[in-house]
């Protein structure tokens, strides 16, 4: 300390009557210690002030600033106001619904999508024969026992062995044209044959091959020869098999140089088969139309009773 100083502290103890002055290291520590005081406060205020100053900008960036940045790639975002989230599948899920295979379901039962498959009927009711159209009906019916099919070179059918029930009858028709005292104009064997399950099909197409196997045939007299070949059959049931019988007329029967014609159908309806065989009257030959009009009430008759 200074000479001149310490002369003036000593003035001044003396002026203040008595009264000791504070000597002057500890003037001096007082002032630094009240210099660090007034620094750290300072420096508080400052921090304090950047604080605020930080979270005021904040604010203000998210009330006026630039949007958020989108989410990256294959991230998912928000989802639209009032829709319902919808999980994916797993992979396990997917896994198992495609190694998963389809149910099946037994023969005879209820499916999924359908009725009971329909078993075959085992018994053939009187309903289940076609009636004649009013204007062909001439009255002559009868129920008979006689051959379903004409014979074709001793052809054998093994589906007779899953036959269930077969019936069958003769009845004679006229011709709308014909007046009502004429002698009828035909006649049919009419037959039906209930099948086991899968086996009606069995039984058309043995016919089929039966009539390729026989072009020619004599009859069991030896007196003519009948000539047998498949025809366009059509739509009936579910398939249906057609072929015609054809002969020259003999001597004295007929119009001279013309055929007598024969023609026989055999339709499947599901386990059912029906059998239409013309068979004249008298050496009358068949009409196609005829045949086909009630071919198809035949078909009608059984599609009714198996419904």
């Amino acid at each position: 300390m200074s000479a001149e100083i310490s002369d003036l502290y000593r003035s001044l103890t003396a002026v203040a009557d008595g009264v000791e002055v504070t000597r002057p290291e500890l003037v001096r520590r007082r002032a630094d210690r009240r210099a660090r005081v007034r620094l750290a406060s300072t420096a508080v205020a400052v921090a304090v002030l950047l604080g605020g100053v930080a979270v005021g900008g904040r604010l203000a960036l998210s009330a006026d600033g630039p949007a958020p940045l989108p989410p990256p790639a294959g991230t998912p975002g928000p989802l639209p106001t009032g829709s319902t989230p919808r999980p994916s599948p797993s992979v396990s899920q997917t896994l198992s619904a495609s190694s998963t295979p389809p149910s099946s379901t037994p023969s005879g039962t209820p499916s999924a999508t359908g009725a009971a498959t329909p078993r075959p009927p085992t018994s053939i009711p009187d309903r289940a024969f076609f009636k004649l159209a009013a204007a062909n009906d001439r009255g002559l019916e009868s129920w008979t026992k006689s051959a379903m099919l004409p014979a074709l070179c001793g052809a054998s059918y093994p589906s007779d062995s899953a036959v269930v029930q077969r019936r069958g009858r003769a009845l004679a028709y006229k011709l709308p044209q014909s007046p009502p005292e004429y002698v009828p104009d035909g006649s049919y064997r009419h037959t039906i044959t209930i099948y086991r399950t899968g086996r009606a099909d069995d039984a058309l197409r043995e016919l089929r091959q039966a009539v390729r196997d026989c072009p020619t045939q004599k009859l069991s007299n030896g007196t003519r020869t009948w000539q047998q070949r498949l025809l366009a059959s059509g739509e009936y049931g579910d398939e249906s098999v057609l072929f015609e019988m054809r002969s020259p007329y003999p001597d004295g029967m007929g119009e001279p140089g013309a055929d007598e014609v024969r023609l026989v159908r055999a339709v499947r309806i599901g386990d059912v088969v029906t059998v239409l065989w013309e068979q004249g009257w008298e050496s009358t030959t068949a009409e196609r139309a005829q045949v086909d009009a009630d071919s198809r009430r035949a078909v009608a008759a059984i599609e009714k009773w198996l419904d």
